[in-house]
């Protein structure tokens, strides 16, 4: 994994036309310092420390290894076209917060535009897609942590799933996706103070199998938070949350 981030390193500096010898780490000691970050979640003074490096040098050479690989990561519409070449079923839409500490808004209301109600800590909203077998297919940008799924997925996933869904791709979710529309499958909810044995048979049936089949989806967020935990607590500018989770995804790619 280090020689591949490496490679990408050293990509990546010739196209930008970098001078041989110029830097301070070569690119096999700038990728294991990106993937320390990612891999222990330590704090970038230690980082630099450790190779050798200013701590502003090694905050450059973290963002640039993050921006290199999130560039790896492939588009919405690719993945969802890979999906139905490869004959999968469905795939799962979830939303996760990541969260971080270096945050500043303030909503129309009054509220923290980075705090989010549901998690009731700070950070950003990303949403994601895995496959079938819960396999992370695709990380969207970031919004910040106020931002409901539903609202998330309107600006980064539901055109596409809409598309995908007319060509027999339809896409799972939860109740946090109610009125996404036609092609995302959620559990129906039960009328308002009844239980669900009230709902007809056959919707139970439904519900029940799709809460089934997506449970394999809720553990995506959380295989990609303990593998890559840096996920777990952002300390960079939150605006990065979203490349961070692309470049992860990528990693996680790799590693599997």
């Amino acid at each position: 994994m280090v020689e591949y981030l490496a490679h990408l390193l050293a990509a990546h500096r010739r196209r930008i036309g970098t001078p041989r010898r110029s830097r301070a780490l070569g690119p096999f000691r700038q990728a294991v310092l990106v993937l320390r970050w990612f891999r222990e979640r330590g704090c970038v003074h230690c980082l630099a420390r450790d190779a050798g490096v200013s701590q502003a040098t090694g905050y450059r050479y973290l963002n640039e290894g993050i921006d290199v690989l999130a560039d790896q990561a492939a588009d919405l519409h690719d993945v969802l076209a890979r999906c139905r070449r490869e004959g999968m079923t469905h795939v799962i839409l979830d939303g996760t917060l990541i969260e971080s500490d270096r945050l500043a808004g303030v909503r129309e209301n009054g509220n923290d535009l980075w705090f989010s109600q549901k998690h009731k800590a700070f950070g950003g909203n990303i949403q994601f897609l895995s496959a079938p077998d819960g396999t992370p297919l695709w990380v969207s940008d970031v919004e910040p942590g106020s931002v409901p799924d539903i609202t998330a997925a309107r600006v980064h996933a539901l055109p596409a799933l809409y598309k995908a869904a007319a060509q027999g791709l339809p896409t799972l979710a939860d109740k946090g996706y109610i009125g996404a529309g036609i092609g995302i499958l959620i559990p129906v909810r039960r009328p308002k103070g009844q239980s669900e044995q009230s709902l007809h048979a056959d919707t139970r049936m439904f519900n029940a199998l799709v809460r089934h089949v997506r449970a394999v989806g809720e553990r995506t967020a959380a295989e990609l938070k303990q593998r890559w935990r840096t996920l777990q607590y952002v300390t960079l500018s939150p605006s990065r949350i979203g490349d961070i989770a692309r470049a992860a995804l990528v990693l996680n790619g790799i590693w599997r």
